[in-house]
């Protein structure tokens, strides 16, 4: 490619980015974004462009053409070996090119463009009664523009087979901006397509030229990987293209999708897609989840389970197992693990009854049994099953958990073998990494052939770089003694292009060069991708030699040694990428701007980015990282739902204390943060307060000097607070108590929701527990979601000192708004040490949301449904970030379901959109309704007046309110009102 100048190529760019319909960036920031994906490689993009349309991209091509850059097609989910990273301009078409533009249920097929994602299309198709089959263990952000590019397949793909199979038409740009349409063609309309002198036409041309040589035919018949690897992508399929007329006789119509399926972007652009769909799986689904003592072992049953023809068989080692206790989210997944085996194979039987189902499961292990194999044999069934595949999805980012710079490394975890050649071919792979003093972790598509293998190396030093190149080269020869795929499913991209004409031989890699250079002769498409890659062990994350900074914080990250280290352990996976209609919270303001910018991928790369590279006096002082991180709500999804926990909301936290050292404190953060200690003062006159802030005019005007959106109404204060009403109205019941709870009265519940702290002390104490007030602090909770983590800690260690002595599994600690009680189990404990952190690790282990104390209580047979209302009530309810997070919702289905007739829906919302004060800030404002229209507000609007909007959150409360003018109760409210009163 042709050098530009920095000043005349951004000088063309600007241009460019005038003529454009979507979103073109040429700042630093955008292309440091954009500068890595899921792999080990980083390479700086000169652009990136968001294209609106179709003649977006052709402008792109045109530009391309006439300056001598590339464009790399992006998607999301996808690319494991470096695909998507290059020096040209990175064209993002997840924003805009994402419909589903027609459905023929008659004939089985979808047309689509290529940035919808894969869990979405099937959301859509289901009413149908069809879906897209292959499945990525991204689905729920893997994009079908990516699949193509990969030829994905998945765990299901015994059955339903790779991304190939199912791929009809493509229509896009060729590399002379010409539009494409690839289809199966009939032997007329091929010999048609011979004829002229278009581009379309040449490519035609070279291709029948290349496969109608009989020399050539023999290279690929002997020479590709064997054809029984049903996952074989090992450079340009021309096998798969031979084995059609007019060069194969009686075989299937010539179709160049075949060879478009896992070309990685790097022949054509591709617009939209006619993808094939297949009937429903069968209803009934069982987990045959065997335990074994070794890989080997699970890998010789893994044979026997193939003669019963499983839907798939899915391995997870002792090494991701181990990862998943550490993991928030996936230690609830973990239900179904006897002890800690060596592996686990998942054995998948879908059929049409559960009988059917557990026959199946009988006769096989009585088949294990009788070969010595296995020694638990547990059959998972119904709504646990997704739990089961959530566990194994979450192997690649669990990986990034092991703490330190060793990490395990996506090397050679794309090789696929003749799946009988399996356990022989992994006894060797272990025998070389033990030659090397290494170990390995195994997982996934046992039985396909193709296991994920991740060696653990650190690549920040010289050794571990080399590790790296020697691993592949040894594991490239190998794979090519069995006759396999290097890449199975995650394609060749920079990774293993190196090694493609190892593995065909060199006549058979120069035809991939011939077919390359026919679709694209000056080379703009993704080039160094398959063909003419650079040396593997270039251009990576982290440099040989590499040091990392230790920066001294607020918070404790020791875990991972430092904060650059727990940014580190993002590895790009972009599970922070899904959508509402997947579920979750993470990430609140990806899911409303669909932007990279946004997400939590994001924010940890421009951390890692900056912090390691930065040359100030205070590597924390950086815009770019202020930038990124402003949309980051602190909802705390990314602790629980990121499979490597990387907790951005406390990152956060701390990059704002340390940006405050050098640029002060704004004033609306300081109000924001002095929120108990204002309150305080208002609530003297609380009258005066409520009044000022009702009047509209006087009302906006203040709104507008705090820098609060004018239209958000602002929370009352209560004519009392709760510690006063306490002390002074309460009469406690003379019944006698049954145990002693202590409430901890948070400043929101202290000031505005008194209602609801006074409701609760009624409950409990009319359920038969005596409550007591201690003496204690504000929570701190708005100064953590402010960054003024000096006072947050100030103020955790004098809570942490009140309440030591108080607090015990008899005597616990109860809290009502879930943001601040969860404090003394989140933050309180890596904001103190010493005797201080061990006194609240006691603590943490007493506290609970009132939601989980009387869920436990109902365990114990304390509380019972006939204390409650027979009425009938229908309960729609909205869980609070945090309780999400750190917590669970299950206990507040079982409190809200414990009246015998009270029936309660979870409403499938991630975060309300408020996030405390985030929702108030004028420039937040907008952003924080979106985020309420994805699903929370519609869900809300669409309820009766006879159906119960209930949400634990202050926040989600008032967001509610003012979103949808309907009142929201806490569960408290519900229950009180449900209580049968003596």
């Amino acid at each position: 490619m042709l050098k530009l100048t920095e000043n005349k190529l951004s000088s063309h760019f600007s241009r460019l980015a005038a003529q454009f319909k979507g979103e073109f960036y040429h700042d630093d920031l955008m292309r440091k974004l954009y500068a890595t994906d899921a792999s080990a490689y980083r390479e700086m993009p000169l652009a990136v462009a968001l294209p609106r349309n179709d003649a977006d991209i052709q402008l792109l091509i045109h530009f391309a053409k006439k300056n001598r850059v590339s464009l790399i097609p992006r998607a999301a989910g996808t690319s494991l070996a470096g695909q998507v990273v290059g020096k040209g301009i990175v064209v993002d078409i997840s924003k805009y090119f994402n419909q589903i533009l027609e459905v023929n249920a008659a004939e089985r097929w979808v047309r689509l463009q290529p940035g919808i994602i894969r869990d979405d299309l099937n959301a859509y198709l289901k009413e149908y009664g069809l879906f897209f089959g292959p499945e990525t263990s991204t689905a729920n952000r893997a994009m079908v523009g990516g699949m193509v590019g990969n030829n994905s397949c998945g765990s299901n793909s015994m059955v339903y087979g790779s991304t190939r199979e199912h791929l009809l038409e493509v229509k896009g740009f060729l590399s002379d901006g010409s539009e494409v349409e690839f289809k199966s063609l009939s032997l007329a309309e091929f010999e048609q397509k011979l004829q002229g002198d278009l581009l379309e036409n040449r490519i035609y041309q070279k291709v029948h030229q290349i496969l109608s040589d009989p020399t050539n035919q023999e290279e690929i018949r002997t020479q590709f990987p064997k054809p029984s690897i049903p996952r074989r992508n090992t450079g340009y399929a021309l096998d798969m293209l031979l084995d059609t007329a007019p060069f194969t006789a009686s075989k299937e119509d010539f179709n160049f999708c075949k060879l478009i399926a896992g070309s990685e972007g790097t022949l054509c652009f591709i617009t939209e897609l006619k993808l094939k769909l297949v009937p429903l799986p069968p209803k009934e689904i069982g987990l045959f989840c065997v335990h074994f003592q070794s890989v080997d072992e699970a890998l010789r049953a893994n044979l026997i389970a193939l003669k019963y023809q499983p839907s798939a068989s899915e391995l997870m080692d002792h090494f991701v197992l181990e990862c998943t206790k550490s993991n928030i989210e996936q230690r609830q997944n973990r239900f179904f693990v006897q002890g800690d085996p060596g592996a686990i194979l998942v054995i998948e039987f879908c059929k049409d009854t559960l009988e059917e189902v557990r026959t199946l499961a009988q006769s096989l292990q009585a088949d294990l049994e009788a070969a010595g194999l296995g020694y638990h044999f547990p059959l998972v069934e119904g709504s646990d099953t997704k739990k089961v595949w959530t566990l194994r999805k979450a192997g690649l980012g669990l990986l990034a958990n092991i703490p330190g710079d060793a990490k395990a490394v996506p090397v050679i975890e794309d090789t696929a073998v003749d799946v009988q050649d399996l356990p022989e071919y992994i006894r060797e792979f272990n025998l070389i990494l033990d030659k090397y003093g290494m170990s390995c972790v195994h997982y996934a598509h046992a039985g396909s052939g193709e296991l994920h293998l991740r060696p653990i190396i650190n690549l920040k030093t010289e050794e571990g770089n080399r590790q790296f190149r020697t691993i592949a080269e040894e594991i490239a020869l190998l794979v090519k003694k069995y006759k396999g795929s290097l890449s199975g499913e995650h394609g060749d991209g920079r990774l293993r292009g190196e090694f493609i004409q190892w593995m065909i031989g060199d006549r058979n890699y120069e035809l991939l060069r011939e077919v390359k250079f026919a679709f694209d002769p000056e080379n703009i498409f993704n080039p160094h991708k398959i063909v003419q890659t650079p040396p593997m062990n270039e251009s990576l994350r982290y440099r040989p030699g590499q040091k990392t900074p230790e920066l001294k914080t607020v918070f404790d990250f020791s875990n991972y040694q430092g904060i650059i280290r727990s940014a580190e352990m993002c590895n790009g996976s972009g599970d922070c990428r899904k959508t509402e209609i997947s579920g979750g919270t993470m990430c609140p303001s990806y899911m409303a701007t669909r932007l990279e910018k946004h997400t939590t991928r994001a924010r940890a790369n421009i951390l890692r980015e900056v912090l390691t590279n930065s040359t100030q006096k205070n590597p924390f002082d950086s815009e770019e990282i202020k930038d990124v991180m402003d949309l980051c709500l602190s909802c705390k999804g990314c602790k629980s739902e990121c499979p490597s926990n990387v907790d951005i909301g406390k990152m956060k936290a701390e990059f704002l204390q340390q940006y405050y050292q050098s640029k002060g404190v704004p004033f609306r953060t300081r109000l924001i943060a002095e929120f108990s200690s204002l309150n305080r003062l208002a609530s003297l006159v609380p009258w005066a307060y409520n009044g000022f802030f009702n009047l509209p005019l006087l009302g906006k005007l203040a709104k507008k000097m705090m820098g609060f959106a004018p239209e958000r109404s602002m929370p009352p204060l209560h004519n009392t607070t709760l510690k006063k009403w306490f002390r002074n109205q309460f009469k406690p019941s003379q019944t006698p108590f049954t145990r002693k709870v202590y409430l901890f009265a948070d400043e929101f519940t202290h000031y505005n929701d008194v209602q609801v702290g006074i409701t609760t002390v009624k409950l409990l104490n009319a359920l038969g527990y005596e409550v007591i007030i201690p003496t204690h602090e504000e929570s701190g909770r708005t100064y953590l979601s402010k960054g003024l983590l000096k006072k947050a800690q100030k103020l955790a260690r004098k809570n942490v000192n009140l309440l030591k002595g108080l607090i015990s599994p008899e005597a616990p600690l109860i809290g009502i708004e879930p943001s601040a009680i969860l404090t003394f189990r989140d933050e309180y404990l890596d904001l103190l040490s010493g005797e201080d952190k061990i006194a609240a690790q006691k603590i943490a282990l007493c506290a609970f949301t009132i939601e989980e104390f009387l869920a436990q209580e109902m365990d114990k047979g304390y509380i019972r449904p006939e204390m409650f209302t027979t009425d009938q009530k229908l309960i729609k309810y909205h869980g609070h970030c945090h309780q999400k997070a750190l917590s669970s919702l299950t206990p507040s289905k079982k409190i809200l379901t414990l009246p015998t007739n009270y029936e309660m829906h979870l409403i499938p919302s991630g975060c309300c959109g408020m996030a405390g004060s985030f929702g108030y800030e004028k420039e937040h404002y907008e952003l924080s309704q979106q985020i309420g229209e994805l699903v929370l507000f519609p869900t809300v609007r669409k309820q009766g007046e006879e159906v119960i909007i209930a949400a634990p959150g202050t926040s989600c409360r008032h967001q509610i309110k003012d979103g949808t003018g309907r009142i929201a109760l806490h569960p408290v409210e519900i229950l009180w009102e449900a209580l049968v009163k003596k």
